[in-house]
């Protein structure tokens, strides 16, 4: 038994080890960390069993960035030679994804032109701007996407104008537009760029009940989907600590 136990330990140990940078990375609820350390290789197992394998269809997302990287090396060297709107649109596009938001915007001023009439690279910048914390540029790109679309992207165009608006000092217009796009939309983006106005606004109230609702949604929502919605959830359970310092 006790060569079994030895065999075994440092197995323990190394899933144990697994375990805890998942967990750091993807922030599950806190209780597993007290599984992981108080019961072992056994809790880091049981562990992995419940949060590591289902996380692996999003885990594998970021193999995409072999072939997407690969794809921006091949376009940035075909623009050489052949710097058309759509290699720049391509390109932007892959850069978006990266999260490099300063060259994807670089990409997409040269994409777009005078006779540009489809919303999705406007719309496109709009996001990177907003990222950069250009909102100014941002209101600008999102009015024209939201002008001739104000459903675009299911309501996230309009989302994002709304906290473009409360970040360039337009109160009211952002007010407005929030009151109107939660009516339909439930983006937990939107619920916390809502929450954020209203702390901003010294409406705490208000602000806790929007930062409240994304929380809310966790218990019915499906385990793959609760696992994409984690980074909101923080957020907003960081901003009902703010509110009640």
């Amino acid at each position: 038994m006790g060569s079994l136990i030895f065999l075994f330990f440092p197995w323990g140990i190394i899933l144990q080890a697994v375990a805890i940078v998942h967990f750091i990375r993807r922030r599950p609820d806190g209780y597993w960390l007290w599984i992981i350390i108080f019961f072992g290789g056994l809790g880091a197992l049981i562990y992995i069993a419940a949060e590591v394998i289902p996380d692996a269809g999003l885990l594998g997302q970021s193999f995409k960035v072999f072939p997407r990287r690969r794809r921006i090396h091949e376009l940035e060297a075909a623009i050489l030679d052949n710097p058309s709107a759509g290699n720049y649109e391509e390109l932007a596009d892959l850069y978006l994804e990266e999260g490099n938001y300063a060259r994807a915007r670089q990409c997409y001023d040269k994409a777009i032109s005078a006779r540009t009439d489809s919303p999705d690279p406007f719309y496109r910048r709009g996001i990177a701007e907003v990222e950069m914390g250009d909102f100014a540029a941002a209101v600008s790109d999102l009015e024209r996407v939201v002008s001739q679309n104000s459903t675009y992207d299911f309501h996230r165009a309009a989302g994002l104008l709304a906290h473009a608006y409360a970040n360039t000092g337009q109160a009211e217009k952002a007010e407005g537009l929030f009151r109107e796009v939660t009516k339909i939309s439930t983006a937990s983006e939107t619920y916390y760029n809502y929450a954020s106005f209203l702390a901003s606004q010294k409406r705490p109230a208000e602000a806790r009940e929007w930062a409240q609702r994304i929380l809310d949604k966790k218990p019915t929502m499906p385990a793959y989907q609760r696992r994409r919605e984690r980074p909101w959830f923080r957020k907003a359970t960081a901003l009902l600590l703010r509110l009640r310092g």
